[in-house]
């Protein structure tokens, strides 16, 4: 079977590469004779590991074609063929199998995100079915869709993003590090905070969690995971104490507020389905998703910069 590069043991390697630059950044230290040979074996080094990759990879898949796949679906070996230019898949495949990764949970809040083209370094996307109710369902999609590009396609250097709605169809080009920039011009900026202890939810639990001095609520419904802040839509309450119901017909989770009793749709954005509910009634959904491995949440406030 493929293997997911999150076992333990493998989470030095994600970082390797920061372990190597800040080597080399110390060996400046010596002299700009000194740095530029240490560059110089770092190159050598990958060059040769390189050359030797492509031969076990052109073997390899001679021998078994099925192997490429499964090379594709390792994290870790994906990463050396991507930077080695070896990756068996073109960067088309790559970004849809990155998108349709996070889809799911795009839908869960309202949105989608579809393919337009690639041309050389840049993507093209349409975004689509966003909910308009939720003040921060542009920013979960933009966190989500901007983490899948980034991963799948290191080589897209600006995103091209068209809106689905006539009045906004005029498309901007945003560079792959700056996406959020548009979103930031309105809203605190968001850090990404590792939260794996999330995981071990089981079906149908709610949690409270202390992330960055932000309470929030998540829960599992099936096999996702939801995270909202712990903040009712309707009377402005903690949710401590909430607990899921299944809505009729097995459709969905309601999340009640245990002081309001006010009723949220958990997988779609936390909208509230009460017959006095409004468009402005909803929860605070929280973006979380896998980053290298670890499940993390962004949050306003100190962490690890999107």
């Amino acid at each position: 079977m493929p293997h997911r590069s999150d076992d333990p043991e493998d989470a030095q390697w994600r970082t390797a590469g920061e372990r190597i630059q800040n080597l080399l950044d110390a060996s400046a230290a010596g002299g700009a004779v000194v740095h530029e040979r240490a560059e110089q074996l770092v190159r050598e080094v990958a060059d040769l590991y390189g050359a030797g990759l492509q031969r076990m990879v052109t073997i390899a898949a001679a021998a078994q074609p099925d192997l490429a796949d499964e090379f594709a679906a390792d994290d870790l070996l994906a990463s050396l063929l991507l930077v080695h230019g070896l990756h068996p898949h073109t960067v088309e495949r790559r970004i849809e199998d990155a998108l349709d990764s996070v889809r799911p949970y795009l839908g869960s809040h309202g949105g989608d995100v579809h393919l337009l083209e690639v041309d050389g370094e840049m993507v093209r996307l349409r975004f689509a079915g966003s909910c308009k109710s939720c003040p921060s369902s542009s920013v979960t999609l933009e966190l989500a869709v901007e983490d899948a590009v980034r991963a799948a396609a290191p080589e897209i250097s600006s995103i091209e993003v068209v809106a689905a709605e006539p009045e906004a169809a005029a498309a901007a080009v945003i560079p792959a590090e700056n996406l959020m920039s548009r979103v930031r011009t309105q809203t605190t900026e968001h850090m990404w905070h590792p939260v794996p202890d999330l995981a071990d939810l089981a079906a149908d639990e709610v949690g409270g969690f202390a992330v960055a001095g932000t309470t929030v609520l998540a829960c599992r419904v099936g096999g996702q995971l939801f995270a909202y802040r712990d903040q009712c839509g309707a009377c402005g309450e903690s949710l401590a104490g909430a607990m899921l119901h299944r809505r009729l017909g097995g459709n969905g989770a309601l999340l009640r507020c245990p002081r309001c009793h006010a009723h949220f749709d958990v997988v779609h954005a936390g909208a509230c389905v009460d017959g006095n509910g409004n468009a402005d009634t909803h929860l605070e959904p929280v973006p979380l998703l896998k980053r290298d491995g670890v499940l993390s949440m962004a949050l306003a406030g100190a962490g690890v910069k999107v």
